[in-house]
């Protein structure tokens, strides 16, 4: 027994000494290539949280959350995780808050009255049947990057009459419907 532990003594002293050396080990990772494989990793994530972050808060007409990016400053890994984990709620919150409108069940009932969400007929395309001025008016990039309202989801139609409502049109470009619906 007193053979083996000698013998594993002897063995971790010269692995020991190789490692500070500074040699070559077989299949031993560095401690510092771990970090930095890990943390070029984790800052990958944190841009992709920022960017899924920033582009719910752009179709909810929302300020955009600023980044100093203190974290591509730094090669800690724990700083890089914790604004990692950071960015990953808030992302989380900001999807969910997209999709639930403040006035999800005003806009369903509108676009019950109006037309199907993928409604392409000229002037007017949507679910809540939007002309141009009034797309360029309310989701101007929008606009420009998905194409006409019959081209974008339920929720980002929700949001650009979010964002007229919130303008101070009210449910007025809506009138007949947002009668029977009783919102005017």
């Amino acid at each position: 027994m007193r053979r083996q532990l000698v013998r594993a003594a002897a063995f971790a002293v010269a692995l020991f000494g190789i490692a500070a050396a500074g040699l070559p080990t077989a299949n031993v990772v560095q401690p510092s290539q771990a970090r930095l494989d890990d943390g070029h990793a984790t800052v990958r994530k944190i841009h992709r949280y920022e960017r899924a972050t920033w582009g719910w808060q752009r179709l909810m007409g929302v300020r955009r959350t600023p980044t100093r990016r203190l974290y591509l400053k730094t090669r800690n890994l724990e700083y890089r995780l914790h604004i990692l984990a950071q960015w990953r709620q808030r992302a989380i919150q900001a999807r969910r808050r997209v999709h639930n409108p403040p006035h999800e069940r005003a806009w369903r009932c509108l676009q019950s009255y109006e037309a199907a969400w993928a409604d392409s007929g000229d002037p007017y395309w949507g679910g809540l049947q939007m002309d141009r001025s009034f797309m360029q008016a309310y989701a101007p990039r929008h606009l420009l990057r998905r194409g006409w309202a019959n081209r974008w989801s339920s929720v980002e139609q929700m949001w650009v009459g979010e964002r007229a409502l919130r303008a101070g049109r009210g449910f007025y470009p809506w009138a007949n419907a947002a009668r029977v619906c009783g919102l005017l």
